[in-house]
């Protein structure tokens, strides 16, 4: 699809020479780093109320402090390749990392609703090259069966992130106030920024790249994933294409995504290589991946909103409740990883894509009551089942390359996963709304067909009422208002049993892709990295 592997930069990664203990600091750093990355989206997520107030901004102003930091995410993550090879990995993680702790900094120190926006959109986009970057330099530094602990490690840190934010994000919002959860990026983002400068010198950089990029091609990929990010993020609050920004936003990303595929077809030097998409079983890992991305940060939205707008649970109480997904998911790294090891990886990703689809049937059963206890064993099998996903996608993906494609392999793998949780939020979000309306109206229907029923609970409901109240009018109103405030709220629990019923149903279609699915062999790779 692309220029031929032969014809990209010579810049080895991962000399043979570096003592194992130097690998596992190198990685360890990288690591480290990424989970930074990842958990202030969700951390973030957690206390927009709280931004929202202290910033006096309106709902839809406050919306675009993630998504302006979601949509320069996407873009940097598959451009991360191409400045890898430009500057060396050791100079990009290390101006990643400190420009992220940078723009931490001044998100907490923002005076109104623009500049918080404006810093979001550049730590999104300078953080967003950590996360492929370390994918792609755990692959390189190992083989054999140390390489085969690299996916299991960067699965855990990928879903733990997400799982945590609510739980850290809540609790210093509650007893610090919200602009701490920016300044906590600061110490860890300082000594992650001085570690790579010393510790991550693992390749070369080849700074005659950066007279040869491809604006145009930049260009149009930003367009393109930046307006698909925005239709995404803000098209279930707008009536998708109903909205003239949306459809306008959408146009504009169709436009880019043409040109982007133009330039990646004919530039002499793109910023993106599409050469991994050449590979059947990479096309088949990153369709996978899309679905996995699907129902994690789905499923990891869609449980905190049922508590917040069902129970009135607030973030902290929320955070409490869904750790226990987070203390499944280290448990379940260690058999992701031994199980990478022993068996096919179509086996492993067969059981965990089974184990997810019956978790999220367990959810389809909520009822307006739940909370920790009932939520408790769908949880741990979600937490469980994600890594038996995760670890055997990632080697399918990656395991298969020769050096000098792996970067492009891991931005693009990165992508699809990152892809597949916008494309999930948005569309689940339409499905919630659409099935409210939906049961509502059955509702309403069934309490219009037993009318006496209903007047006789809104009756007693004001019986009980009037005991506090001598107006006996405002007493059959909140009565009516409590009646309609149980609909509600039971169509809305309704609503999520559906969502949940319908995700169920796409992992398990999703099984239909496993049989065409083989993990490559390692030895291009091993007899490359020995030749370097």
């Amino acid at each position: 699809m692309n220029a031929p592997a032969t014809s990209l930069p010579a810049t080895p990664i991962a000399p043979a020479e570096l003592p194992l203990t130097r690998k596992f600091l190198i990685f360890g750093v990288m690591a480290f780093g990424m989970f930074m990355a990842l958990i202030d989206i969700q951390i973030v997520a957690a206390s927009l109320n709280e931004i929202q107030a202290g910033l006096s901004a309106g709902p839809d102003e406050i919306s675009w402090v993630q998504t302006g930091y979601l949509m320069a995410e996407l873009v940097m993550i598959p451009f991360a390749a191409f400045l890898a090879q430009a500057l060396s990995t050791r100079w990009l993680f290390a101006l990643s990392a400190g420009l992220f702790t940078l723009t931490s900094a001044l998100c907490g120190m923002a005076w109104d609703i623009d500049s918080m926006t404006v810093f979001r959109v550049l730590q999104g986009f300078v953080g967003g090259a950590m996360v492929p970057t370390v994918f792609a330099t755990g692959f390189a530094l190992f083989t054999g069966k140390q390489r085969a602990l690299i996916p299991a490690i960067l699965g855990m840190v990928s879903v733990m992130a997400p799982t945590l934010g609510p739980t850290v994000g809540g609790w210093l919002t509650e007893a610090v106030g919200w602009r701490s959860i920016f300044y906590v990026n600061i110490v860890p983002g300082i000594a992650v920024t001085v570690l790579s400068m010393v510790f991550v010198k693992v390749d070369r950089p080849d700074l005659s790249m950066l007279k040869k990029i491809d604006y145009v091609h930049l260009a149009a990929m930003a367009m393109f994933l930046g307006g698909l990010e925005y239709v995404l993020e803000e098209g279930p609050r707008h009536e998708w294409l109903g909205d003239p920004g949306i459809a306008t936003a959408a146009w504009l990303s169709l436009v880019g995504f043409v040109l982007f595929l133009e330039r990646s077809f004919r530039s002499s030097g793109p910023v993106v290589r599409l050469s991994p998409f050449r590979q059947p079983t990479f096309v088949l890992a990153c369709v996978l991946s899309l679905v996995i991305g699907f129902g994690l940060y789905s499923s990891t939205y869609l449980v905190p909103v049922f508590l917040g707008r069902v129970r009135d649970y607030n973030s902290l109480q929320i955070g409490t409740t869904v750790f226990i997904t987070g203390i499944a998911q280290i448990l379940s790294t260690v058999v992701a990883a031994r199980l990478s090891q022993r068996i096919d990886a179509r086996w492993t990703i067969s059981i965990g894509l089974l184990l997810f689809a019956a978790s999220l049937w367990l959810f389809s059963a909520m009822t307006p009551e739940w909370g920790f206890a009932a939520l408790f064993w769908p949880q741990v099998l979600r937490g469980f089942a994600i890594m038996l996903c995760i670890v055997p996608s990632v080697n399918m993906a990656l395991n298969g390359f020769a050096l000098a494609e792996l970067r492009y392999a891991s931005g693009l793998f990165n992508l699809m996963r990152n892809l597949g949780g916008a494309i999930g939020i948005a569309v689940v979000n339409t499905w919630l709304q659409d099935a409210t309306r939906r049961h509502v109206a059955r509702l309403g229907e069934s309490l219009g067909e037993s009318g006496r029923h209903a007047t006789d609970v809104v009756a007693q409901l004001a019986g009980r009422i009037g005991q506090l109240t001598a107006d006996s009018a405002h007493a059959l109103l909140m009565a009516q208002g409590e009646l309609g405030r149980l609909v509600s709220r039971a169509a809305l629990t309704l609503a999520f049993d559906d969502v949940f019923r319908l995700m169920a149903w796409m992992f398990l279609v999703s099984l239909l892709l496993v049989p065409f699915c083989r993990t490559p062999p390692q030895a291009g790779q091993d007899a490359a990295a020995g030749a370097h």
